[in-house]
């Protein structure tokens, strides 16, 4: 007698090409309908997936949470084969597609808790320390001093519990292996653009460099009239260069 719940089927795992040729596929069809699909391209088959140190240690903070383990090699591989044929970024919220056995790409979306006021205001101190970061802010780049502010507890880098995310495939695992591949996609995102990172957390980026370098400011402003043991008074000065 066959039950509901006896479902033995056993799904066969696209190989690379298969994957590269229907994720192909898919993009030129998105493309015949007016859609601009975004695809996520590796750029190395081994080793690290991105080229940034911010990049990279997205993907290595990703690869700490246990609960995530079991697909993470997988989510790689699909990552690899060229499966995510599109990937949006837009304030908390990734919405991407991931081409798997079926012709139609699989819809995943993550979304990304907002960061704290009181963790942001500390992450804007730990700047304010150091002109030269904000000048590197100011450019695009992320300076490699300012990195335990994205690794470390509270940081820029959600934690699992400030992530969700669902996919439209039927696979019932926590973590399915289109979600996972998205989540190191993002890490390759990251490498085109660093901004993104403030996206995610629920940051204006302009607002938040504004609020720094006015912070900074303010410091120096407020210390303005301290006496510094660095600065000679004119005695000093008469004295050293034999000045009357």
């Amino acid at each position: 007698m066959k039950h509901y719940w006896d479902d033995t089927t056993v799904y066969s795992q696209p190989d690379a090409s298969e994957l590269r040729k229907k994720a192909s596929d898919s993009i030129k069809a998105a493309q015949k309908k007016g859609r601009k699909y975004e695809p996520i391209v590796a750029r190395t088959q081994r080793g690290a997936l991105c080229e940034s140190w911010w990049g990279q240690a997205w993907c290595s903070n990703l690869e700490r949470y246990a609960d995530y383990a079991s697909r993470l090699d997988r989510g790689k591989r699909y990552v690899r084969s060229g499966a995510v044929v599109d990937l949006q970024i837009r304030n908390q919220i990734v919405e991407a597609r991931v081409q798997g056995r079926r012709k139609t790409p699989y819809k995943v979306e993550i979304r990304i808790g907002r960061l704290s006021e009181e963790n942001c205001q500390k992450i804007i101190s730990r700047c304010n320390k150091k002109i030269e970061s904000m000048e590197a802010l100011i450019r695009g780049q992320f300076p490699e001093e300012l990195k335990d502010i994205f690794t470390e507890k509270d940081g820029l880098f959600p934690s699992p519990q400030e992530i969700s995310f669902g996919c439209s495939c039927p696979d019932w695992a926590l973590m399915c292996k289109h979600v996972a591949a998205v989540m190191y996609a993002i890490g390759i995102r990251f490498d085109e653009n660093p901004f993104y990172f403030f996206e995610l957390r629920g940051i204006d980026v302009e607002r938040f460099i504004d609020v720094a370098l006015e912070n900074r400011v303010e410091q120096m402003l407020k210390n303005a009239d301290c006496k510094s043991s660095r600065i000679l008074d004119t005695a000093d000065v008469s004295s050293l260069f034999g000045v009357l």
